[in-house]
């Protein structure tokens, strides 16, 4: 069985700064960043429940997401300040390509299907690494660190769980991986990333 190394994108492949896109956003839309958060990014019916798969099309999203703001911003726009508050890791880019020499790749990020279906654009630095990996949870229908959806990661790439390895910065998300027996690491540092890649491929020979 052909292994399978999952990674999250924000503050592990990607810098990001999240203050930085809304500011943007603040710029773009006359809302004040307290009120854009308030009225999406923290609010259940929105950013969250868009990363479960709330709306299933990129276009589902964006009307949604402007009718909650009272605005009318095309996708390209939250496109640039989505990649404005972006920048590459080149070291756990480099361990990422060992990864894929030793198995298969693919990107599992919290994000909604507006963004899941533009990461190419967003991650060029990476899109041809991963090909058609690159996707965000609400394609699974389910947000880290749901168990839900690592189980249906594994149920995607048909894989065991023992066959599987998930990297992420957040604790919870590396907890909710582990639950359902991937074998998960915390990401700190490309150094101790590439180790841990290289530790889950020599335990599964």
């Amino acid at each position: 069985m052909t292994l399978l190394f999952a990674f999250d994108m924000d503050e592990v492949i990607y810098d990001y700064d999240w203050r930085r896109r809304m500011a943007g956003l603040s710029t773009l839309t006359g809302l004040p960043v307290d009120e854009l958060r308030a009225r999406w990014w923290t609010h259940p019916e929105g950013e969250m429940k868009a990363e479960a798969g709330g709306w299933r099309t990129g276009d589902e999203y964006l009307a949604a997401v402007n009718s909650t703001l009272g605005i009318d911003v095309p996708g390209d726009a939250w496109l640039a300040a989505r990649r404005d508050a972006m920048a590459p890791r080149p070291a756990v880019i480099a361990a990422i390509e060992r990864a894929k020499q030793l198995g298969e790749v693919t990107m599992l990020t919290n994000n909604g299907a507006f963004i899941g279906e533009n990461l190419h654009r967003l991650v060029p630095e990476v899109a041809e690494l991963f090909g058609d990996g690159l996707r965000a949870t609400a394609y699974y229908g389910a947000r880290k660190p749901d168990p839900a959806v690592f189980r249906a990661l594994l149920a995607a790439y048909d894989r065991a769980p023992e066959d599987v390895f998930f990297a992420d910065d957040l604790t919870e998300n590396v907890a909710g991986a582990a639950s359902v027996g991937i074998t998960a690491h915390h990401y700190t540092d490309a150094e101790r990333l590439l180790e841990a890649i290289e530790d889950f491929a020599s335990a599964r020979v």
